[in-house]
């Protein structure tokens, strides 16, 4: 990740086998790491069963929480691609109970490769 796109908030792709050995603690038998991406310290990752965000707190980065939505909490969500001057593209989820999260990603990520992994499993 660039350190430049981190502090302007744009997440950054993680290699989905990098994510699975991370997070393997987190993941339940048979569940695969789709997509993942982190923003400076916080990440967020897409399995085939759910999206899993990461929240590390403190000056020291020593706790952490984690979120785990399953995709059936997700009752919509959005994309905005980059324009010409608009150098991020942003994708909007909106959870049961009128939660929404909002991530932005710099122009060189697909967003259209993630909504393509929403929509196969919150359209399922």
């Amino acid at each position: 990740m660039g350190l430049l796109s981190g502090v302007l908030g744009n997440a950054s792709e993680i290699e989905p086998g990098k994510a699975q050995a991370d997070f393997a603690q987190l993941l339940i038998q048979g569940e695969r790491v789709e997509k993942a991406y982190q923003l400076i310290r916080d990440s967020f990752v897409f399995t085939d069963k759910r999206l899993i965000l990461t929240d590390v707190q403190g000056m020291t980065g020593s706790k952490t929480e984690y979120h785990s939505i399953p995709y059936r909490a997700i009752t919509h969500f959005s994309i905005e691609t980059s324009g010409t001057f608009d150098l991020d593209a942003e994708l909007k989820i909106f959870i049961t109970g009128g939660t929404h999260i909002a991530k932005r990603f710099n122009k060189k990520l697909s967003i259209y490769e993630l909504q393509t992994v929403l929509a196969t499993y919150v359209l399922r």
